[in-house]
């Protein structure tokens, strides 16, 4: 199976300070590089990956998108574009790096929004700034927690001439078993063409030790039901996914989640989809 992924984070700590870690023993100490990264995944045909922006400290942003632009230039690392970081709450700002990052092989943008105020993306400056990304052909990763959904429904619903990815499937509640809610907001967003769900975090929302593909099948089901392999991508969340049982073993269950699909079904979750939205 040929996977692209779409969501590989690096921590190089020479280069930006990653706060949201600190209190996160697994990721707090070590750097996690692009060869740390490949000798995980070597078993497996990652036939590429997308940089996903790894919520650095707000001075960093620019600074990590550029380190990364220097790795992409090495084909032996893998890395096909990068998602980089965007402020849509910050007009000047924001117009300035969509220009300026243009020259960085990126692939799409994404504004963490799971530990910001809900409002921040309820403002319709936010929403127009969203847009530009869409008409400058870009994807936006949609980076809300589960209690969010109706707020990505509605920012969704706005810009609804663009592709937008949900990240981790809407980031459910797996630890504390509540599934009811989500299903209905991820119900809703499947309804909306443009966005696509992207298969990826789930073991990291699993309680501690808990994670399996029979923990996360009823949500893995649920999202496969609602958007369908043609609006699904597949992603790491390396090194986050280091909060189930590593990478490997999110590896082995995507492989038996694909299993239950048909080759082109699973093809399309593994790197058709991918190669459409962000144009690989």
């Amino acid at each position: 199976m040929d996977l692209i992924d779409t969501h590989q984070h690096l921590i190089y700590r020479d280069e930006a300070s990653y706060s949201w870690a600190k209190d996160i023993p697994a990721l707090s100490q070590s750097d996690f590089t692009v060869k740390d990264y490949q000798k995980l995944t070597n078993d497996f045909n990652i036939i590429g990956t997308l940089f996903m922006e790894c919520a650095v400290d707000d001075p960093d942003y620019k600074n990590e998108s550029k380190f990364v632009n220097s790795l992409m230039k090495n084909s032996e690392n893998g890395i096909r574009g990068l998602i980089l970081s965007i402020r849509p709450e910050n007009d000047n700002e924001f117009d300035q790096w969509l220009e300026e990052s243009k020259s960085l092989g990126v692939a799409g943008y994404r504004r963490v929004l799971h530990v910001m105020p809900d409002e921040l993306s309820q403002n319709d400056n936010f929403k127009e700034n969203v847009k530009k990304i869409g008409k400058e052909g870009m994807p936006y990763d949609l980076c809300y927690h589960a209690g969010q959904l109706k707020i990505a429904y509605e920012l969704s619903k706005y810009c609804d001439e663009m592709d937008l990815v949900l990240n981790h499937c809407g980031v459910p509640s797996i630890a504390s078993g509540e599934i009811d809610e989500w299903k209905k907001d991820i119900t809703a967003l499947s309804t909306l063409k443009h966005v696509t769900c992207k298969l990826s975090g789930l073991m990291a929302y699993c309680a501690p030790g808990t994670s399996s593909y029979d923990t996360i099948k009823p949500y893995v089901d649920h999202v496969i039901d609602s958007f369908g392999p043609d609006r699904m991508v597949w992603g790491s969340d390396w090194p986050v996914v280091d909060l189930g049982k590593g990478l490997p073993e999110w590896l082995n269950v995507t492989t038996k989640i694909m299993s239950s699909l048909s080759s082109d079904e699973s093809a399309k979750i593994a790197n058709i989809n991918a190669k459409r939205i962000y144009k690989i």
